[in-house]
């Protein structure tokens, strides 16, 4: 036979307090003296006592539970955000449920609609665009939003990136002071504002000297797509002799193809930066210079701006975060040049 399930009030009755402190214990943030808390977590292990967070969201209207949207895993940047945003709302006392979307809108809608279902009480969106239609949803279901590296012209939305334009700048600036004269960008997927950005402000800055870049694609933040256009654009006779690529995961396939396949040499033929600076980004087989994303500043952000959400701050904020040009090997350094 199945044993009954222990109660709140078994718990209650066994430690001699009220099924109220019990609720008090096992609510995060929650007042509870020590004695209490003592006595109610040694009935509670005593009788196998686990609290329902179902249950509980019942009776409170409130999971506990963020919903964590994330449209691709391959660029090493997401991996090891998604697991430092997973930590600080953990820290927080709330559960995490994670969800792969599409970058469509049917792909996006069908995710939060799946969300809403698990009644989370907000959700954090990564790499992921929100539509009208997906915003009039949660708006309604009374579920904030939070973008992480991503904006949206949407005064409703709150977001919290890296200051993308700037970074564009500051490459433009670091390579022209190379000496550089042939400079190239493959640039992230335009249909993102992390890549229009990242372009829009490279392409300012080079306007500021003067120049332009003698080739630009969307790489679409795409491994092969950036292998692809680093072939036919650096296969030609006149190459360029630099390249800004849009993140660190297609420079690294820019990098395999120039040395590997073209029998460059990098940077002795041609300087190569990327953006976001993740982990293999400082292994020696790629040395990578790139624009490092303040990946903690950017996450104590975005907990901060859901949280304050959740305790009924409606104003929606926009974070921006400067990120520094991390100088490595791939890319010629320029003699007293400060990011």
């Amino acid at each position: 036979m199945m044993k009954e399930k222990v109660t709140s009030l078994d718990v209650a009755r066994r430690a001699g307090v009220s099924q109220s402190a019990v609720s008090r214990v096992f609510t995060p943030g929650a007042s509870a003296s020590p004695a209490t808390k003592a006595k109610v977590m040694q009935a509670a292990g005593e009788l196998g006592y686990r609290p329902d967070p179902l249950a509980r969201a019942m009776i409170t209207g409130k999971s506990r539970i963020i919903g964590l949207v994330v449209a691709y895993l391959d660029n090493q940047f997401y991996p090891v955000a998604l697991e430092r945003l997973s930590r600080a709302l953990q820290d927080k006392g709330y559960h995490i449920l994670v969800f792969m979307a599409t970058n469509s809108s049917e792909g996006v809608l069908k995710v939060m609609q799946d969300l809403l279902d698990y009644r989370v009480d907000g959700i954090v969106t990564a790499s992921v665009a929100m539509t009208n239609e997906l915003t009039n949803l949660c708006e309604a279901a009374g579920i904030p939003v939070v973008m992480f590296n991503r904006g949206q012209d949407d005064p409703r939305l709150s977001e919290v990136t890296s200051d993308n334009i700037a970074g564009g700048r500051t490459v433009a600036n670091f390579l022209v002071a190379g000496g550089h004269q042939r400079i190239a960008h493959i640039a992230g997927w335009q249909g993102s504002s992390t890549g229009r950005d990242r372009t829009l402000g490279f392409l300012e800055a080079l306007s500021a000297h003067g120049m332009e870049p003698v080739a630009s694609v969307d790489g679409m933040y795409n491994r092969d797509t950036a292998a692809a256009v680093a072939r036919e654009m650096f296969g030609r006779a006149e190459r360029p002799d630099a390249v800004f690529v849009g993140n660190d995961h297609m420079a690294f396939a820019v990098m395999d193809v120039l040395r590997f396949e073209l029998g460059l040499s990098v940077p002795g033929d041609v300087s190569v930066v990327g953006y976001d600076d993740v982990p293999i980004a400082s292994w020696p087989a790629y040395d990578l210079t790139t624009i490092r994303q303040p990946l903690d500043q950017m996450v104590t952000n975005t907990v901060d701006t859901l949280l304050s959400r959740l305790e009924g701050d409606t104003a929606p904020r926009r974070v921006l975060i400067p990120g520094p040009l991390i100088l490595r090997g791939s890319a010629r350094r320029p003699r007293g040049f400060t990011a």
